[in-house]
């Protein structure tokens, strides 16, 4: 039987070609959309988490999501904060999606006390020596064949000079002084959230306390790092998950009509042989298993072209789009492949089982 499946994948090599290639983008799909979005949420997860702070606190109805809700506070809120007994460190933080060249977040700071959280550590240069500087990190210096200190990059279509590189892992990619980022979008004095160090870990619920207690913030949003850390995961994001099942329903739809097509053809050229078969005494199950192996092996060399391709995808953003994570997790890999399998074998089922019932003697004289 594997013989004749072979056969029969190998007498039209260009319908198998398309088949292969059909199931092939089913999975190139999969994994690029999910390796993008997956890995924006666990670079802002570890990013975050590098930043040295033990709490966030967020104004009033502010997402959770870094970068959006613009910078609706007075930055002065960070000044009332470190005077709290149990606050070591409160810095102010203007954080702003960008989709200008490259999707990214901008982070304006105020270098003393984000310094403070957690030190960074500079490869080359310092700290801001000017309103127009800005810092970057290490990801972002060697995209776009590199940027140097002293190099002018545009942010927001205004030239900023890169006064140090830094290693990554402390917020973001790009940091420029808070006034300068709250002035480019005319909130010159305000902030977007803030970052507490407590003087101890375990006075974590003294400083929420207090900061609840303080006439004016009652009502802002103050999380543990661990809390906002264990809300960014894909199912508590807004549109999140819909966006990736719609995505995958697309791909399994494009991989299940190409292959029903595939094998619907197949099965119509093949209603002699399936006639020859049946009066030799081939059963039902048979013919249907030849076809569905056929589906079977079309599909399996669709999903190892597809995962070839989408390392070589990866690559091709990793060279354009350095500072976009792309990973592609074991489990994600093994659900693409499930993903494309089923599918490819759903849309094989019909056309099989209508060969299978088709007469030996119509077959016999078909034409």
């Amino acid at each position: 039987m594997n013989k004749l499946v072979l056969g029969n994948v190998l007498h039209r090599p260009l319908r198998t070609l398309i088949g292969v290639f059909a199931v092939a983008v089913e999975v190139i799909m999969i994994l690029s959309i999910v390796g993008i979005m997956i890995g924006q949420v666990s670079n802002a997860r570890n990013q975050t988490g590098g930043i040295g702070a033990d709490l966030i606190v967020r104004p009033p109805n502010a997402s959770f999501v870094s970068g959006v809700g613009g910078a609706p506070v007075p930055a002065k809120i960070a000044d009332v904060i470190a005077k709290l007994p149990h606050v070591a460190v409160a810095a102010p933080v203007i954080t702003d999606f960008n989709i200008a060249g490259s999707v990214e977040t901008l982070w304006g700071i105020d270098y003393n006390s984000f310094n403070a959280l957690r030190p960074f550590v500079f490869l080359k240069g310092g700290p801001f020596q000017g309103p127009n500087d800005v810092i970057v990190d290490d990801i972002f210096a060697r995209a776009d064949h590199g940027h140097h200190v002293g190099d002018t990059i545009l942010i927001k279509n205004h030239p900023f000079r890169i006064c140090g590189i830094v290693e990554h892992g402390k917020g973001g990619r790009k940091f420029m002084p808070i006034h300068t980022l709250g002035t480019l979008m005319g909130n010159p004095d305000n902030a977007s959230l803030f970052y507490i160090k407590s003087d101890d870990l375990s006075n974590q619920n003294l400083v929420r306390q207090e900061i609840l207690a303080t006439p004016g913030l009652g009502q802002y949003q103050v999380q543990t790092i661990q809390e906002w850390l264990s809300l960014m995961t894909p199912e508590h994001l807004p549109g999140f998950t819909p966006a990736l099942n719609s995505v995958i329903g697309i791909a399994v739809i494009v991989g299940f009509i190409v292959v029903f097509q595939t094998m619907y053809t197949a099965v119509m050229e093949r209603t002699r042989e399936i006639g020859i078969l049946k009066s030799l005494g081939a059963s039902r199950f048979y013919i249907t298993n030849v076809v569905l192996r056929e589906a079977a092996l079309v599909s399996i060399a669709g999903i190892i072209l597809g995962i070839a391709l989408t390392y070589v995808v990866k690559l091709g953003l990793a060279y354009k789009f350095p500072t976009i994570p792309f990973p592609l997790t074991m489990g994600w890999r093994v659900n693409a492949a499930l993903i494309a399998f089923f599918g490819s074998i759903l849309g094989a089922l019909y056309p099989a089982l209508k060969a299978a019932r088709k007469d030996p003697i119509d077959a016999l004289a078909y034409e």
